[in-house]
């Protein structure tokens, strides 16, 4: 079994990664989130392949996938849907907007206001929309991989802290490295590869998969690890804010994820360490206000400062 899902994963990260050349980290690091049942923010430049793992990762999961491009002039109904009034049958008639699908892209989420955000933001915190006052379940698995720009860039709405909370990570892609590049300028299609991809999970495996996760094994030394790292975001004073139980929480889901990926039952330290910046840097904010990469050294100084044994 444990050599059966071993093969399954590598050819999951191998399929995406034929497809965004030189990220298996990142694939790695989003399927972590997937496991784990989370919501995932990609942030960084555009033209890095953000809309590519997206797509990608729903052709190899099997997954429905559907697109929102967010704009200033978005609103809440084009996302959650709405109810029109049908004239044949004297009645109104709902009509789903694309939040009812398995894996929603919102394409850069920090372009549209803060009133549409947030309706896309309660249905990923409860798993259901409720108009017209009837409330109806999203679909599951409700996996939502977010986009968005740096915030530097102009037209942006920054994600306030308690919207930011509501995805499990947020990882960056960053530019290809220079053997991956180099292929994508000899030529390398990557939408030729998309139309290639297989499904290779189904939702059985995917909902067994998410179940074992929790079942992954975390001592009491691992957890005193834990709670020493969450404890240092609150008591130094390089810490706006610490991180809230919320957060000391998704780190040790997405630990159990990461080593599940990596073939094992028991969580290590370096698990923890691994996943840290993706699930901590955006919750925490430097004192001194040095913008929103701080988040990032603030991860470096907890990892540097806190001993894995107490």
């Amino acid at each position: 079994m444990a050599v059966a899902f071993d093969k399954l994963i590598q050819s999951l990260v191998a399929d995406v990664a034929s497809v965004l050349l030189g990220k298996e980290e990142q694939i790695r690091l989003a399927l972590t989130c997937l496991f784990a049942r989370g919501h995932l923010l990609l942030e960084d430049l555009p033209g890095m392949g953000k809309t590519t793992l997206a797509h990608a990762l729903a052709q190899v999961l099997g997954l429905d996938y559907k697109r929102v491009q967010f704009t200033s002039d978005l609103l809440p109904s084009d996302i959650l849907g709405v109810s029109v009034f049908e004239r044949d049958s004297s009645r109104f008639c709902f009509h789903p907007g694309p939040v009812f699908t398995q894996l929603l892209l919102a394409d850069e989420i920090n372009r549209t206001t803060p009133k549409t955000q947030s309706a896309l933001l309660e249905a990923m915190a409860e798993y259901q929309v409720t108009i017209d006052g009837d409330t109806r379940k999203l679909p599951e698995p409700f996996f939502v991989i977010a986009t968005q720009n740096p915030t530097s860039q102009s037209g942006t709405f920054p994600l306030p802290e308690s919207q930011l909370d509501r995805f499990l990570m947020r990882i960056e892609l960053g530019y290809p490295n220079p053997e991956a590049e180099l292929q994508i300028l000899k030529g390398i299609d990557p939408e030729r590869r998309m139309a290639e991809l297989q499904q290779r999970l189904s939702l059985s495996q995917l909902a067994a998969i998410q179940q074992q996760v929790e079942r992954v094994q975390a001592s009491d030394a691992l957890l005193g690890y834990v709670q020493r790292l969450v404890a240092y975001t609150r008591n130094h004073s390089d810490f706006a804010y610490g991180l809230s139980t919320r957060g000391a929480l998704a780190l040790l889901r997405c630990a159990k994820a990461w080593t599940l990926l990596q073939g094992r039952q028991h969580v290590l330290p370096e698990d923890v360490q691994r996943v840290l910046p993706a699930v901590a840097a955006h919750r925490l904010r430097d004192a001194a206000d040095y913008g929103d990469q701080s988040g990032y050294a603030l991860v470096d100084k907890m990892l540097n400062s806190v001993d894995v044994i107490g």
